[in-house]
Parts: structure tokens; C-alpha cells; sequence
């Protein structure tokens, strides 16, 4: 495992052909194909496991996180109890507003799960890309209460510039679609003194999710995109984690090969333990920007450690809701799944799932 004091980016060669990752140590370049490491790390099962809500309320939340958390620790010999780092990183999604966001009572009935498991609420905090959602979403209070806190429990803003380390980036040659995505970054001090043209090659990484915690579980809410297809765990876990990823959101060349390449970085996916999702609401038609006249709600929970997985059975509800009100299908074959499957990070044929109801 690479150290935080050792400089690494990802540069395509070929679509997923080659992976090359040059590690920069004092003033010498290296570079390996590593294809192998990826691979080497233990693939994700194909278990699915739904519990039924009886409604959105918290302690409907409480009953499936505990029972859901609880069945995979025993189906896989694994448990959540703290390790060495002490600590865990709940990514929320807020992107798409209040309207379409990571259900607040799903946040609290993991938080409540990972204190009954030894953690206290200083040791867990939930990260999201844009201070302004994570506050209208919910999970940060009014500005005039100068609080950085949910429920007791501390939230990262990523475009606070913070969080994000110059020596730890996927690099890409797609232009930054705007310079002033960098002030942030650079209020910070975050990102050093990079020229410009090199910035703009870069998306850096989440340093607290890489090397803070534990592990960290990944709360996405589901939407349809109009590049990738369907916005869900693998985008929540990559391109909305990431500086400077905007650039990818136009281009359906680079965007799947970014989210998989990111998706496969070791130090990201070694402590990315669980996928929860809850279908309180998603939509189906005109995604990510949220419209109510296409969300649709169903009562459950689902728990899985392959978002590839995941992201494919939401890709099959998205589209019976599209086919039932007389929009076109999303393709069968979607690359962000293909690409995510070839570097590991799950299967994405659901014929090979094994659906587990809890309840």
C-alpha cells in the first residue's frame, strides 16, 4: 500500500487496456502496470440483502440498518467493530437537492448502528462534494448557527478544499470546464502551486476516505444520468467524491473509464466496506437535476458490498418505470458497468444475484 507521502495518479494508455500508475518518490518517476493489484484484491460478492420498510420513519430505519448490517457480518465472518484508525466516513449524496438526496433517518440509523458497535458519534463523519446541498439537503444547520455538525456528528464539505491532498489525484487530459472551479481549492491552500494547464488534468481524491477511517460506507440515492446512464453507487463513491470531475459529466468516452478507474485506486476501494441504499425516492426520467414528476418510492432498504451490482438492478427498475410511462429504455449494455466489472469492483449481471429479504 502506498503511502501518503508518495505522489499517485492514474493515466489511461487504452481504454482499459492498460492501467498505468506513475508513483512519484523525491524526484525519481516510476511506472507499473497494475492491472494485477487491482485484481488481487478480494472481488465483492454477488449478495443483495433487502429489508422491507413498514415507512420512512427513523425507527423503521433503525430496525432495517441494524438487521441488514447485522446479517452481513454474520453471512460474510466480517464485523464493523473499531480497528486500528478509529474512525468511519459516511458518504451522503445532496447533489440533486433536498428533494433528491440521502434519506436523513437512513444517516442516523448508521450512525446509531456503528455506535452500538464501539465507535462514538466524534469517531464516524459524513462527507459530501458541495457545502451549499449538504445544507439545503439537510445534514448541515443554517449558516447563523456557524455549525458544521449533524446530529452530533461532524460533516466535510469537499468543495472546501480541505480535504484534498496535491499527491494524491487521478490525472486525465479532458480540460476543466471552468477555472473557477479551482478558487476553493486554492483559498485552501489544498493544492499548492500547480500551473494551471496541470491542474486541469487533475480530480483529487478523498484523503479522509482513503486514509482516515476504518472503513467507509457509501449512501447513494438513484437517479438516471444523461452520460453514464444511472447515477448511483459507483458515481457517488468516484466522480462525486472528487475534485475537478465536472469535465467527465459531457464526455461518454471518459466519463465510465473514469468512474472505474477511480472506483479501482487500492487505497479507495481496500476501505470502501458497504453500499446502503434506500428507495425512499428516485427517478427515473430527466437525472440528475431533480423533478418530482418523475420520482417513484418504494418501502425499502437495500445493503450490498457491489455497487456494480447495485447500480445494475436500479438500472432495471429505472427502466420499468421509463418503459410504464412511454420513455425510451436505458441501454442494456451500459459502459460505466462494463468498465467498473472488468476492474473488479463487481458483477453487474443480475441474473447472478443473490437476493437476500431480511424480513
Amino acid at each position: 500500500m502506498l503511502s501518503n507521502r508518495v505522489a499517485v495518479f492514474l493515466k489511461r494508455e487504452c481504454v482499459l487496456g492498460l492501467i498505468v500508475v506513475a508513483v512519484v518518490c523525491g524526484d525519481r518517476l516510476f511506472g507499473q502496470n497494475l492491472i494485477g493489484e487491482f485484481q488481487e484484491t478480494p472481488e465483492p460478492s454477488n449478495r443483495v440483502f433487502n429489508y422491507q420498510l413498514s415507512d420512512f420513519g427513523l425507527e423503521s430505519y433503525l430496525s432495517a440498518v441494524e438487521n441488514l448490517i447485522g446479517i452481513y457480518e454474520r453471512s460474510q465472518e466480517v464485523s464493523f467493530k473499531p480497528g486500528p484508525k478509529g474512525k468511519v466516513g459516511l458518504k451522503v449524496y445532496s447533489n440533486s437537492g433536498p428533494g433528491l438526496s440521502t434519506p436523513e433517518p437512513l444517516v442516523e440509523a448508521v450512525v446509531q448502528a456503528l455506535t452500538a458497535r464501539g465507535y462514538e458519534r466524534s469517531d464516524i463523519f459524513i462527507i459530501g462534494l458541495n457545502g451549499r446541498m449538504l445544507r439545503e439537503s439537510g445534514f448541515l444547520p443554517p449558516l447563523s448557527e456557524r455549525s458544521m455538525h449533524f446530529n452530533r456528528v461532524f460533516v466535510r464539505s469537499l468543495d472546501s478544499g480541505e480535504y484534498y491532498n496535491e499527491k494524491w489525484f487521478y490525472d486525465s487530459p479532458l480540460p476543466a470546464r471552468s477555472a473557477q472551479y479551482w478558487i476553493n481549492l486554492e483559498r485552501e491552500n489544498a493544492i499548492g502551486s500547480a500551473d494551471d494547464d496541470e491542474k486541469e488534468r487533475k480530480s483529487y481524491l478523498p484523503m479522509p476516505l482513503m486514509h482516515e477511517v476504518d472503513f467507509w460506507v457509501n449512501l447513494p440515492c438513484y437517479s438516471d444520468h444523461p452520460t453514464l446512464g444511472v447515477n448511483g453507487a459507483l458515481m457517488n463513491a468516484t466522480l462525486w467524491n472528487a475534485s475537478n470531475t465536472t469535465r467527465f459529466l459531457r464526455s461518454p468516452a471518459s466519463a465510465p473509464v473514469a468512474v472505474a478507474e477511480m472506483g479501482a485506486v487500492p487505497e479507495l476501494r481496500e476501505t470502501w466496506a458497504l453500499n446502503i441504499v434506500s428507495l425512499q425516492r428516485f427517478q427515473y426520467v430527466g437525472g440528475p437535476i431533480f423533478n418530482s414528476m418523475y420520482t417513484v418510492s418504494e418501502p425499502l432498504v437495500m445493503l450490498s458490498d457491489n455497487p456494480v451490482l447495485l447500480d445494475s438492478i436500479m438500472r432495471e427498475r429505472i427502466n420499468e418505470h421509463r418503459t410504464r410511462n412511454g420513455f425510451a429504455p436505458l441501454p442494456q449494455e451500459l459502459k460505466i458497468l462494463a468498465y467498473s466489472e472488468q476492474l473488479g469492483l463487481g458483477v453487474r449481471d443480475t441474473s447472478f444475484a443473490n437476493l437476500v429479504s431480511v424480513n
